[in-house]
């Protein structure tokens, strides 16, 4: 059976799903879910994600939501697809871990509000909130401040090579990048350097246009 990959155009958690199977080299199938007809509230879908959210996959009889543990999952059962994501040093894979843990928790929850005022409310033609955009920058600037330090030490977040903390953070980059926010990415030198070399990847070219 094919593995199935089930989401949404426009979904940043999807895209981090197709990201990571576009750097495995994964063949999947993709399963476009209209949100907009509530095809995420249905009971088929909900039998894949009983929270009602995209994405979902399914890889033979084993069903999987969380983007982020989706990719964890192709990361450690796939290790001889494509590019190693993760690290078989202990040591090492904690480092990474750290990271991982670090854009769940204090990137993406800055970057999505961001993202969120500036990128989306337009599109759907509704009002940015200013002192929500002005509160939140300056949080970014704190985090950002922070990999700016990190990232004068090694070209990855995780260490000197491309792993799952840095593949984690691509689709908050995509729409954050089209958006003011960028200048707080282009202030920072190492940080800079960094956002440039993961978004220039093939394989998150090819996950973005695919």
């Amino acid at each position: 059976m094919a593995m199935k990959l089930y989401g949404a155009v426009g979904s940043t958690a999807t895209l981090r799903v197709k990201a990571c199977l576009a750097e495995k080299e994964i063949d999947y199938e993709f399963v476009t879910i209209n949100m907009s007809n509530k095809e995420h509230k249905t009971p088929e879908f909900l039998s894949r994600n009983p929270f009602g959210q995209v994405p979902a996959l399914e890889d033979g009889d084993l069903k999987l939501f969380e983007s982020r543990a989706i990719t964890k999952y192709l990361a450690l059962t796939y290790p001889e697809n494509g590019i190693n994501l993760m690290m078989h040093d202990k040591k090492t894979m904690a480092v990474v871990g750290v990271w991982i843990e670090v854009e769940s928790q204090k990137f993406e929850l800055i970057g999505s509000k961001l993202a969120w005022e500036l990128a989306y409310k337009p599109m759907f033609g509704l009002t940015t909130d200013d002192a929500v955009v002005e509160e939140n920058e300056k949080k970014l600037e704190q985090v950002l401040d922070v990999y700016e330090s990190r990232l004068s030490e090694s070209k990855y977040l995780g260490g000197d090579v491309f792993t799952l903390a840095d593949l984690h953070h691509l689709p908050a980059l995509k729409f954050l990048f089209g958006t003011k926010v960028k200048r707080l990415f282009d202030a920072r030198s190492h940080v800079s350097a960094w956002a440039a070399d993961i978004q220039y990847r093939p394989a998150w070219v090819k996950a973005t246009t695919a």
